[in-house]
């Protein structure tokens, strides 16, 4: 499918061309799917480290007076008393309609204190969901007392991610800012100077593995990137695209949002219970979160492993006997454990680990065994 010129792009979208990535049409953002294989890059990752341009997310800067409560009212997580440095998943959420919707998910943390003494919050949201997240944060701003801006444009982010990722950044760095990054905790942020660049660093990720996200400004992007490659390449470091960024982060049972997670997604179902801080909180759609939660009813998440590589896609049928009882959100073949798995949503009385279910894949039942997410983590893995 050709790439239309209209569509937008990171800093970084040159090196792509000119390193044979495979440019595709990615929620309006030229992005590569892949340079070569997505199973060499996948494992190169798990195996080593990979770099991925994921400069197409959203960047977005509050700050004020009254940021903290302003976010508190409108995150499914609690945002007040966050420390600073520290990074929480939450939903983004409107009560605008009938019925709220989740409108994204995302990354907020707490930066370092402006020198008034305000607090300074930074949110990552999704591509595809960036436009609509900021129209509906900016018609809930208040008049004083918080500042919002959009910074995607400004800046660059970039994500490396594997076993050796930590020794390829911080071999980039003076000693005290390598000792700031390797001393991170998991969902931790702070600020470091890596390859002579400015950058904010948190310790997230998406695929499973350890590893760092750099947020520098877009002018350093092109030079941060070729450092961190060049630094990688011995180590077995690849350049990554979004194929394999999606095969690791279904094995590692990691939900995406428009598969697992939709508008109308009961969060409970899909285990993200962790997302939505109920108790003493007011935001968008608490009542109706809060409900569900105490009456669940409808399909849930689960993951299925199946017994051969060939791999169901979203929206293939999931069988028990003659009854459907869920759809695929999410499949896949998984290089690391050399089969095919997927995610699902399926009837609660079939969605016990053991039972044996069949995906209908191209009109062919495939057997599939209900098994608990995530399908890979390093730590067991590497044990």
């Amino acid at each position: 499918m050709p790439v239309s010129s209209t569509l937008l792009e990171t800093p970084l979208v040159g090196w792509h061309a000119a390193h044979g990535g495979r440019m595709v049409d990615f929620a309006g953002w030229r992005m590569p799917v892949q340079y070569a294989s997505i199973v060499e890059e996948h494992l190169a990752t798990r195996r080593a480290a990979g770099v991925f341009d994921v400069s197409h997310m959203g960047r977005l800067t509050i700050g004020g007076a009254g940021a903290v409560d302003w976010l508190e009212s409108l995150l499914t997580r609690r945002v007040s008393g966050i420390e600073i440095g520290r990074v929480r998943y939450t939903l983004v959420t409107s009560d605008a309609g009938d019925r709220p919707v989740v409108l994204d998910d995302a990354l907020v943390s707490r930066d370092t204190d402006a020198p008034d003494g305000t607090a300074r919050l930074a949110l990552v949201v999704n591509a595809s969901n960036r436009e609509r997240v900021v129209a509906w944060l900016t018609s809930r701003l208040p008049r004083t007392g918080v500042t919002f801006a959009d910074r995607t444009f400004e800046t660059a982010m970039i994500a490396v991610q594997g076993p050796l990722a930590m020794t390829a950044v911080c071999g980039l760095c003076k000693p005290a800012d390598a000792t700031r990054i390797q001393s991170l905790g998991n969902y931790r942020a702070t600020s470091a100077v890596v390859a002579g660049h400015p950058a904010a660093v948190s310790r997230t990720g998406y695929t499973g593995e350890d590893g760092v996200e750099l947020v520098v400004d877009a002018g350093a992007a092109v030079s941060l990137w070729e450092a961190m490659y060049a630094a990688g390449e011995s180590l077995g470091m690849r350049a990554c695209g979004l194929g394999a960024r999606d095969t690791l982060r279904l094995e590692a049972g990691m939900p995406l949002y428009g598969h697992e997670l939709r508008e109308e997604t009961d969060p409970s179902a899909i285990g993200l219970d962790l997302a939505v801080n109920l108790e003493g909180r007011s935001f968008p759609g608490a009542s109706h979160y809060a409900a569900l939660r105490n009456h669940p009813s409808g399909r849930v998440r689960v993951g299925l492993r199946f017994d051969s590589k060939r791999s169901a896609r979203e929206g293939d049928a999931v069988m028990l006997g003659e009854r459907q009882v869920g759809v695929v959100t999410s499949g896949s073949f998984a290089p690391t454990l050399g089969t095919a798995i997927a995610m699902a949503m399926v009837d609660r009385d079939a969605a016990a680990p053991g039972t044996i279910l069949d995906g209908v894949i191209r009109d062919t039942r495939q057997p599939a065994t209900v098994t608990p997410l995530p399908f890979y983590q390093r730590d067991k893995q590497r044990a």
